[in-house]
């Protein structure tokens, strides 16, 4: 192959790697030698006999879908490798639709930053310094307040974030090298196999899981710049636990719990929006706890589940349901964490009605508007945290 093909190419690959996909210069030497036999037809057989050689996971579809279209509609490179490669003239596409999947990464791959030529004792202190510098001011900033630059960054932290060790024993019991409780069947079987002559002591304790975290996420309009971030912090305790079930609502209910399985935390929140078809819509927080207190209460809140409800409180239609809904709620789990981005102003008052109605029925009330807020959620989802203050001490200070 000549021309500049092979170099556009290898430029489209180095945007891959960029983009966070494992492509080495031997996927590389593949494509060329791939695209240079001149047997492709057409537009979509440049795409999979690329998909073959660059993506070898399946999570890195989306990813690599955003770069191909990007890339190579942009230079009408594809048009131009037909016309010399092949005798069968390219039929022309019409213009997808961009997914959103991966489409933050390959714009940052595409765009790299500029290099500043400096010391190089000068950037390893100023690294260093920026660093810290920068960790400190995202625990702390608003994610309203956030760029896109800044986000992106507030991701990578979140997926640093764990959870606490909050294991709790159950009624089962598991084998164990050593203990106080002795296994009389293990114990047997043991001495049978030695004729009977000696007795080799089984032991076992009780097994410890997990209870499991159920979160009610609110996309309505007024939450939407803060779910879609607390979705990436439910994505990555989705990956460190078994057992959590992420729920979105607005007008309705929404299980989200298998799209956020995906490995890649992108790909999970374009499945997610596209599961709810009220994102970003308006607010019915009775009906969506009815919803799941008839449907989904008995399937997950099973072993003192632990719920975080994440939504302001702003009920549009208030009525008597709402506070049997939250009760009913209250008494199916082990904790009701209630997270309101709201308490991130000093003069917050429980004023409004839905507010009101809702705190004599939570166990906490927190804000989550920024990196410390979440990791004070992690620690206070332990096992044996205490509840400082009491959430019903916002209705006396309003009253």
């Amino acid at each position: 192959m000549t021309g500049k093909l092979p170099e556009n190419i290898a430029y489209f690959a180095r945007a891959l790697r960029g983009a966070g996909l494992r492509v080495g210069p031997g996927a590389v030497v593949e494509a060329v030698e791939a695209l240079a036999d001149g047997a492709l037809g057409q537009r979509d057989d440049v795409y999979w006999a690329l998909h073959a050689i660059f993506v070898k996971k399946h999570e890195d579809t989306a990813v690599y879908d955003q770069a191909f279209r990007l890339f190579w509609r942009r230079r009408g490179l594809i048009e131009k490798l037909m016309a010399q490669m092949s005798p069968v003239t390219p039929r022309v596409d019409s213009a997808p639709q961009k997914p959103e999947a991966g489409a933050l990464r390959v714009a940052e791959a595409f765009t790299p930053p500029p290099r500043e030529e400096e010391p190089p004792v000068e950037l390893t202190e100023l690294s260093a310094r920026l660093t810290v510098s920068e960790r400190e001011t995202l625990k702390s900033r608003d994610f309203a307040q956030m760029s896109a630059a800044e986000i992106a960054k507030a991701r990578q932290l979140i997926a640093e974030l764990r959870l606490p060790n909050d294991a709790v024993p159950t009624r089962r019991f598991q084998a164990a090298h050593v203990g106080a409780r002795i296994d009389p069947r293990r114990t047997f079987r043991r001495s049978l196999r030695g004729g009977g002559a000696s007795i080799d002591l089984a032991f076992r304790e009780r097994a410890e899981v997990h209870p499991p975290v159920v979160a009610l996420v609110d996309i309505s309009g007024s939450m939407a710049e803060y779910s879609r971030i607390f979705l990436h912090f439910l994505h990555a305790i989705t990956e460190q636990r078994r057992r959590v079930h992420s729920f979105v609502f607005g007008t309705r209910l929404t299980n989200v719990t298998r799209m956020l399985r995906a490995r890649d935390p992108d790909e999970a929140l374009a499945l997610a929006g596209k599961a709810a078809p009220d994102w970003e819509g308006g607010t019915r927080i009775a009906s969506a706890l009815h919803a799941f207190n008839r449907v989904w209460s008995r399937r997950v809140l099973a072993g003192g589940a632990v719920v975080l409800l994440f939504t302001d409180g702003l009920e549009r239609h208030l009525g008597p349901d709402l506070s049997f809904e939250m009760d009913r709620l209250h008494r199916s789990c082990r904790q009701l964490t209630w997270l309101n981005p709201l308490l991130r102003y000093d003069a917050f008052e429980a004023r409004a009605s839905g507010i009101r109605t809702m705190l004599p029925h939570v166990d906490q009330f927190r804000p989550i508007h920024n990196l410390a807020a979440m990791a004070d959620l992690c620690a206070a989802l332990s096992s044996d945290a205490r509840q400082i203050t009491d959430p019903r001490q916002w209705l006396k200070k309003a009253g």
